[in-house]
């Protein structure tokens, strides 16, 4: 049973464990290893054998690091930071991914990669530390592969006394099998979109998917948790805080994925237009000199105006009072 103290809080996963949902729920997840269909790969390897394809995750999850961060969206690190959980290696393959050296590390499970395998009780103990230091969530980051282990890990958090909201920190490249899973335990999702075209999302994130799997993906999690919630210090507690990254001579791309927050998900979609682009990982080679460059403050201003024409105007307040 749930400490009486814990229940102040009461973030969505409590009621999910008190139901005895949360036991079916490990019990499926462990299932979708045994073909892993964990992400819109469908890569079919057997990761409870130790199998992996391109995620390079076996049985177990590999975290890099895990720490206060005062780095994210300010909804979310508050005064103590958000108490992220950075997971090791990726189901895409972004060639202008500036977390190279811990998302496409060489090396599989057990190997020379950034990070550590953990089991279930020690992801449970990296949550815990979180908590102790303050932190005011656990914001698990690239989470797309390794949702099954972090069902696994959270009954044995809950019972030790776990009660922060769970942010799902993801580029948005979900199976909905595993969003129905996290249904009843995330209480805030916060997607990147990356690209709406699709030969965009072939020829940089190797994905030719991505796309209708984000689409998809996104409309499930607000499905969920709706439009993002604020307690009176102006914390995120609840709902869908959309990212999206501001690409080189994407400004169009950028509109298309405005209008679909705006039609299909709601004009109270919370987003953060990012311009923190620049080149990095393969992007300096010869197939790649169209975004061989940072984005220009006009095309930041120009997304900024087109998301605001289209009907978006919840912004990340100190990332929007900076646009020229």
């Amino acid at each position: 049973m749930i400490h009486q103290s814990h229940k102040k809080s009461w973030p969505v996963y409590l009621g999910t464990y008190e139901s005895g949902e949360l036991a079916q729920k490990v019990d499926h997840a462990l299932k979708m290893l045994k073909a892993c269909y964990v992400c819109p790969r469908d890569c079919g390897v057997n990761r409870l054998e130790n199998k992996w394809a391109v995620c390079k995750s076996g049985r177990y999850a590999v975290v890099s690091s895990y720490f206060p961060h005062f780095g994210e969206e300010d909804c979310l690190r508050g005064w103590k930071g958000s108490g992220t959980i950075f997971f090791s290696h990726c189901n895409l393959k972004c060639v202008f991914c500036q977390n190279f050296d811990i998302s496409q590390p060489a090396s599989g499970p057990g190997g020379n990669g950034a990070g550590i395998e953990v089991d279930s009780i020690q992801l449970a103990n990296m949550m815990l530390s979180l908590q102790e230091k303050g932190c005011h969530n656990i914001n698990f980051v690239t989470p797309e592969h390794v949702v099954p282990q972090i069902v696994e890990a959270l009954p044995i958090a809950i019972e030790k006394g776990l009660h922060l909201p769970l942010v799902y920190n993801t580029s948005a490249f979900d199976s909905l099998e595993s969003l129905r899973l996290m249904d009843g335990l995330v209480d805030i999702y916060m997607p990147d979109f990356k690209f709406w075209d699709q030969e965009y999302a072939r020829r940089y994130l190797k994905a030719v998917k991505y796309p209708e799997a984000a689409k998809a993906a996104i409309k499930e999690m607000h499905r969920q948790v709706g439009d993002l919630q604020f307690d009176g210090n102006g914390w995120a507690v609840r709902g869908l805080l959309v990212r999206h990254l501001i690409m080189p001579g994407m400004t169009k791309d950028s509109q298309k994925i405005f209008k679909f927050l705006v039609d299909e998900i709601s004009p109270e979609t919370f987003i953060n237009v990012m311009d923190q682009y620049r080149p990095a990982h393969k992007v300096g080679g010869k197939s790649y000199q169209d975004i061989n460059r940072s984005i220009t403050q006009l095309e930041l201003r120009q997304a900024y105006n087109v998301a605001r024409e289209l009907g978006l105007h919840r912004f990340d307040k100190k990332r929007f009072a900076s646009v020229p």
